[in-house]
């Protein structure tokens, strides 16, 4: 399978990317289990078809919450963070937002390419399934993981785990105002996050 060009940000962002993410496994909330939301949604998700459309009338970047149904720490993002008046209304600002189960049954044509779930298993609908083939296009190795993309829709970086509203907020406004594009060395990095004035509460 194809593999994504990670030329649009700095390698050594994206290593920093994931030696921070690691830090902020699902697994930190132990077997946490929490009830889908019932609120209605702030955030105007939409399809990645959709949002690819969208961008070539009004250029903005993709953020796609992928999900599995059966990933507490997946609820527990959608609850407290995606809920979050705050972080709804900078990302409907900023943003298309996606949300995809990484192990559904939906075909999808992204880049060109149609993508499916050949391994689905209709009887395990609602638990653990088989991956999606464009899960394992974004790499994705742990649920839930926030994917962003550029303008292009080309891979920015992944996220992988549950975020609070203000331990996110770095992350959206890094890749919103491209400022990841200045950030090529660890202490470029160290600096930007203690120079970091959060606003979400």
């Amino acid at each position: 399978m194809k593999k994504l060009s990670l030329l649009s940000i700095p390698l050594l962002l994206v290593g920093m990317l994931f030696f921070l993410t690691s830090n902020f496994s699902y697994n930190d909330l132990g077997k946490t289990t929490v009830a889908p939301s019932q609120e209605k949604d702030l955030i105007h998700w939409m399809t990645l078809e959709e949002a690819v459309k969208a961008q070539a009338e009004n250029p903005k970047k993709i953020i796609m919450d992928i999900y599995t149904d059966w990933c507490g720490p997946c609820k527990m993002l959608d609850k407290t963070t995606f809920h979050h008046p705050q972080v709804a209304e900078y990302i409907n600002a900023h943003y298309y937002p996606v949300r995809f189960n990484a192990e559904g049954n939906d075909t999808i044509t992204f880049k060109g390419k149609t993508y499916t779930n050949p391994g689905y298993d209709p009887a395990r609908k609602g638990r653990r399934n088989s991956a999606h083939q464009l899960t394992r296009y974004f790499g994705v190795r742990g649920y839930p993981t926030i994917v962003f993309l550029d303008e292009n829709a080309d891979l920015l970086a992944p996220l992988t785990g549950y975020y609070q509203p203000k331990n996110l907020e770095i992350f959206l406004k890094l890749f919103a105002t491209d400022d990841y594009k200045n950030i090529k060395t660890k202490e470029e990095w160290q600096k930007y996050q203690e120079n970091f004035i959060g606003e979400f509460k």
